[in-house]
C-alpha cells in the first residue's frame, strides 16, 4: 500500500482514505442539543474528520446560533472556543476537497462568527472560491456575492466578474431568491442597460415566488434604492407582499423597509399605518439600547404625542448606555421629530460631545444640522466641532466631503472660513458636480451675509462665488445626457442655484428636450415645479410624451406631471385631452393612492379649472376623510397643517366653481381657528397703497384692509362704489390691523349682492408681489388666478396691482400712482 502511495501521491491525495463512512458522525451532530456537544465531537474525532463533516460542524454551530435571540447570541464565545480553532485548521487543510456549496457555506458561517476579512482562512476561502467561480451554480454564486458584500468588496474586480457571469446567464436564471441577492451585491457596478434588464427579469419572475417571501421583496426594494430608481410597478408589488405579512415583520425589517421607502419617495399609507401600530406595540417590549434606538428612529417621526413622550422618556433612561453611533441615530431622529425635549437634547448632545473625535465628516455635518435645528447652544461643543471640521478640511481631497465640511462650518455660530479653507474649495472646483458647487455656494452666501452684518470684508468670498458661477455654467454647457443631468438636478435648491444657474439649466433642458420620455418625464416635471420658471417648450414636450406614452407611465407619477402646469397656470395645446388622459389613467388607482396625494392632486387640478367628478367624489367621502385623518396623525406638524389647508382650499374651489356636485362646505370651524390669530402688519407697499386709497376714495372709512370674504379668502383692500361710482363709507366697521378681520357679510356662504344697495359694486384690490408670477415672465401663477376667479364668483370686481407696474418708472411719483388707482377703480385718469 505504501509503495502504491509513493508511486501515486496525487491520486492518494484525491481519493482520501477514510476508515469509515462520515454519516454516523453527522447523525451524532444532528443529535447534539448545544454547541458544547458539537465541540466535544470535534475534539474526539479531529483526526478523522472529513471535509464534509467539517462543513456540517460549521453548519450545526450556526443553526444553534440562529435559534438564539440577539440578547443571548454568543458569537465571540464560539469563535474563541479551542475547538473552533480545530475547525479553523481543518478547514485550511481540507478546503480544496470541499464541494462548491460546502466551501461557500463555510466562508459565510466564518464571517457570521465575526472572523475578520483579512484573516488568512477567509482570504484562502475567497481565493479558492474565485478559482471555481465560473462553475458555481446560481445559488452558490449568490451566497458568495453576499459574502463579498459583507467584506465591502462591492467595487472589487471579483464582484465585477460575478456581474459579468450574471449578465451572460441572465436569460437562463429562474430563481428570483438567488437573483435578488446577486442584484443587491452587484448593483454598484452595473450599467443603465443592465439595470433595466434586471428590473425586467425581476418583473417576469415575481409571480413565480410565494407571497410569503418577504426577504426577496425587501432585497428587490434594496436593489431599486441602490440604483436610485423609484420603479413603481415593482415597488407596488413588493409593498403588497409586505402588507400581507406586516404582523410577522420584526423591528429590523420594518425599520429597513421604512428607510428604503423614504429614500425612494414611495408613499404607502397602508404600510406606514400598519407599521406604526406594530412598532407602537413594541415600545414596552424592548429594553436594550441597540433595539430601542432602532425603534426610536423608525417610530419617532410618525409617532403621536403620547408615543413620542414614551419614546423620549425611555431613551433618556437608556442614554448612559448609548454608543456613539446610537447617539448619532437618536439626534437625527429627534431632528425629524421636531423634538423640543430640552433635557433629552442636552443629554444626547453631551454623548455626541464625548465621542466627537471619532465621527466622520458626513456624520459631523449631520450632528451640526441637528443641533442647530433643535436650537441647542453650547459654546464648548461648537468650538470643538469647529476645530474638528477645520482639521478634516485641511487634509480632505474628495469634493463631496469638502462640501459637507464647508457646509457644517458655515452653519456654526460666528463661522469664518480662513485662507486654507478657501484654497481647499478652489482646488477641487474642477472636479465638482452641480450638487457640490451648490453646497459650496450656499455656504459662501452664509459667510457673506455674516460678514455684512459684522462689517467685515467680503471680497474673497465674492471672488469665490464668481468661480462657482463659472464652473456651474461650464458644467451645464458640457452636459449632453438628460438622465445624468437629472441625477444632479433632483436635489438642487437654494438662492445661488435660482439666481445664477437657473437660466442656463433651463437652456440645457431645452437643448436636450427630445430626450424627455416616459422614464424621466415625472422627474423633469417635478424639477420644473420647483423652479417657477415657465418654459412652454418643456411643458409642451411633457404633455406630448404623456399623450403618446401614458400606458408606460405609472399612475403614481401623474401628480408630479400635472404639478408644473398647475403652479404656473399653463394650458398645453391639447389641454382637455392631456388632463383627461391623466385622470383616466388614474381612475383605477384612486383607492390605492395616498390620501394626502389625492388631496394635492385634486387641488392642482382645481387651480387649472379642471374638476373630475370621480376624483372629487372619492375625496369628499366619509371613508376617505377618515383615512386622511389617520394619515394626518403620522405627519409632522408643518405637513399636517399644509394638507389640511389644501383640503380646505379644494373644498372652497369645488363649492364655488362646481355647485352642481352638491359637495358641502365643511371648513367653517377650521378657518375660524386658522384665522383666529394675529394677521400681522402691512408691509411698506401695502401701507403706501392704503394711504393713497383713503385719499382717492375720500377717507379711511371708505376702504377696508385685510378683509375676509365668504369662504375665507383674505384680500388686501375692499371698497364699495354705488351705482354712480361714488365710494360708500363703512362707518365704524374698518378692520384694526393685527386682529381677526370681521366678516361683514350676512353669511359666509352667501355670494352675490349681499347687503349692497341696488347697483352698487364691491371691489377687491390685491397687491401682487413676486410670488404671484412666474420667475421669468409676468405670467400669473395658478393660485393667484384661481383666487381672482373665486372673488369674481363672490361678486367682486377684482383689481390686481402687479409689483412690476407699481414699482415701474411710469409710476415713480405719487401723482402717477394716484392716477393709476383712480383709473382702475373709477375707470378714469387724472381728476
Amino acid at each position: 500500500m505504501f509503495r502504491l502511495r509513493a508511486i501515486c501521491p496525487f491520486s492518494w491525495r484525491v481519493f482520501h482514505f477514510r476508515p469509515f463512512s462520515c454519516e454516523p458522525l453527522i447523525r451524532q451532530m444532528d443529535q447534539c442539543t448545544d454547541e458544547e456537544q458539537v465541540f466535544n465531537l470535534i475534539e474526539k474525532n479531529k483526526a478523522i474528520l472529513s471535509e464534509k463533516q467539517v462543513g456540517y460542524a460549521f453548519n450545526t454551530l450556526w443553526q444553534f446560533q440562529k435559534q438564539k435571540t440577539s440578547l443571548f447570541k454568543s458569537v465571540e464565545c464560539i469563535r474563541d472556543h479551542p475547538q473552533f480553532l480545530t475547525l479553523y485548521n481543518l478547514t485550511t487543510k481540507k478546503m480544496e476537497f470541499m464541494n462548491d456549496d460546502n466551501l461557500v457555506n463555510v466562508l459565510y458561517i466564518t464571517q457570521q462568527f465575526a472572523v475578520e476579512a483579512h484573516d488568512p482562512l477567509v482570504e484562502a476561502l475567497v481565493t479558492e472560491a474565485w478559482r471555481r467561480l465560473e462553475r458555481f451554480d446560481i445559488n452558490v454564486l449568490s451566497k458568495f456575492s453576499s459574502c463579498l458584500a459583507d467584506q465591502h468588496l462591492n467595487f472589487s474586480p471579483l464582484m465585477g466578474k460575478i456581474a459579468d457571469i450574471v449578465n451572460r446567464n441572465l436569460e437562463t436564471i429562474q430563481d428570483l431568491r438567488s437573483l435578488s441577492v446577486l442584484m443587491v451585491s452587484i448593483s454598484s457596478l452595473i450599467s443603465q442597460r443592465f439595470q433595466d434588464q434586471l428590473v425586467n427579469k425581476t418583473e417576469l419572475l415575481f409571480d413565480t415566488i410565494d407571497s410569503s417571501q418577504v426577504n426577496i421583496a425587501r432585497r428587490i426594494v434594496q436593489f431599486l434604492r441602490n440604483i436610485k430608481y423609484s420603479y413603481y410597478p415593482l415597488l407596488e408589488r413588493c409593498n403588497k407582499v409586505f402588507l400581507s405579512h406586516v404582523n410577522d415583520l420584526e423591528l429590523e425589517s420594518i425599520s429597513k423597509i421604512l428607510s428604503l421607502y423614504h429614500f425612494l419617495q414611495f408613499h404607502s399609507f397602508e404600510f406606514v399605518l400598519m407599521a406604526k401600530k406594530r412598532l407602537t406595540e413594541m415600545i414596552p417590549q424592548l429594553d436594550r439600547p441597540a433595539s430601542f434606538v432602532k425603534l426610536f428612529v423608525a417610530l419617532g417621526p410618525m409617532a403621536g404625542p403620547e408615543e413620542k413622550k414614551q419614546l423620549e422618556s425611555t431613551i433618556l433612561l437608556m442614554s448612559e448606555e448609548l454608543t456613539s453611533q446610537q447617539a448619532l441615530a437618536v439626534i437625527g431622529a429627534m431632528e425629524e421629530m421636531e423634538s423640543r425635549n430640552s433635557r433629552l437634547i442636552k443629554k444626547i448632545a453631551s454623548i455626541l460631545h464625548k465621542h466627537l473625535d471619532i465621527y466622520k465628516p458626513t456624520e459631523l455635518l449631520k450632528i451640526t444640522k441637528a443641533l442647530i435645528f433643535l436650537h441647542f447652544q453650547s459654546k464648548e461643543l461648537f468650538v470643538k466641532l469647529k476645530e474638528l471640521l477645520h482639521s478634516y478640511l485641511k487634509v480632505s481631497v474628495k469634493p463631496s466631503e469638502i462640501s459637507n465640511l464647508v457646509c457644517a462650518i458655515s452653519m456654526l455660530p460666528s463661522a469664518h472660513l480662513d485662507e486654507v479653507g478657501i484654497s481647499r474649495i478652489e482646488a477641487v472646483l474642477p472636479q465638482c458636480d452641480l450638487n457640490d458647487l451648490n453646497g459650496f455656494a450656499t455656504s459662501v452666501l452664509r459667510w457673506i451675509q455674516y460678514d455684512h452684518m459684522h462689517l467685515n470684508s467680503t471680497g474673497k468670498q465674492l471672488k469665490l462665488l464668481q468661480k462657482l458661477d463659472h464652473y456651474g455654467h461650464q458644467s451645464l454647457q458640457k452636459c449632453n445626457n438628460l438622465n445624468l443631468l437629472w441625477e444632479e438636478l433632483k436635489s438642487l435648491k437654494g438662492d445661488w442655484f435660482a439666481q445664477s444657474l437657473l437660466e442656463e439649466t433651463i437652456a440645457t433642458l431645452q437643448r436636450l428636450v427630445d430626450e424627455i420620455n416616459y422614464t424621466n418625464v415625472a422627474g423633469i416635471a417635478s424639477f420644473i415645479s420647483r423652479t417657477n420658471y415657465l418654459s412652454t417648450l418643456l411643458l409642451d414636450r411633457i404633455a406630448s410624451v404623456v399623450l403618446q406614452q401614458i400606458e408606460k407611465i405609472h399612475p403614481f407619477a401623474v401628480f408630479a406631471i400635472i404639478l408644473p402646469f398647475s403652479i404656473m397656470n399653463y394650458d398645453p395645446p391639447q389641454r382637455n385631452e392631456f388632463f383627461g388622459t391623466c385622470i383616466q389613467h388614474l381612475n383605477s388607482y384612486l383607492t390605492l393612492l395616498d390620501p394626502l396625494m389625492l388631496v394635492f392632486l385634486g387641488f392642482s387640478l382645481a387651480t387649472l379649472e379642471y374638476f373630475p367628478e370621480d376624483l372629487l367624489k372619492t375625496i369628499f367621502n366619509i371613508k376617505f376623510l377618515d383615512r386622511l385623518d389617520s394619515q394626518l396623525e403620522l405627519l409632522c406638524s408643518s405637513l399636517n397643517k399644509r394638507v389640511q389647508f389644501r383640503l380646505m382650499e379644494l373644498n372652497r374651489a369645488v363649492c364655488l366653481e362646481c355647485p352642481e356636485y352638491q359637495i358641502p362646505w365643511f371648513h367653517d370651524r377650521f378657518c375660524k381657528q386658522y384665522y383666529n390669530k394675529d394677521i400681522g402688519s402691512m408691509n411698506g407697499t401695502q401701507q403706501q397703497i392704503s394711504k393713497m386709497l383713503a385719499e382717492v376714495l375720500g377717507g379711511n372709512n371708505c376702504v377696508k384692509a385685510s378683509v375676509l370674504t365668504p369662504y375665507y379668502h383674505m384680500i388686501d383692500f375692499e371698497c364699495i362704489l354705488d351705482k354712480r361710482k361714488k365710494p360708500l363709507p363703512y362707518g365704524n366697521h374698518n378692520t384694526t390691523l393685527g386682529k381677526l378681520p370681521e366678516m361683514h357679510w350676512e353669511s359666509n356662504t352667501q355670494i352675490v349682492g349681499s347687503r349692497l344697495p341696488p347697483g352698487a359694486e364691491r371691489i377687491a384690490l390685491e397687491f401682487l408681489d413676486l410670488r404671484a408670477f412666474c420667475r421669468n415672465i409676468p405670467h400669473l401663477k395658478g393660485k393667484s388666478a384661481m383666487k381672482k376667479r373665486h372673488l369674481e364668483i363672490l361678486g367682486y370686481r377684482v383689481i390686481q396691482i402687479p409689483h412690476f407696474e407699481w414699482n415701474s418708472m411710469a409710476l415713480s411719483t405719487k401723482d402717477a400712482r394716484m392716477d393709476y388707482l383712480r383709473e382702475h377703480i373709477f375707470g378714469e385718469g387724472k381728476s
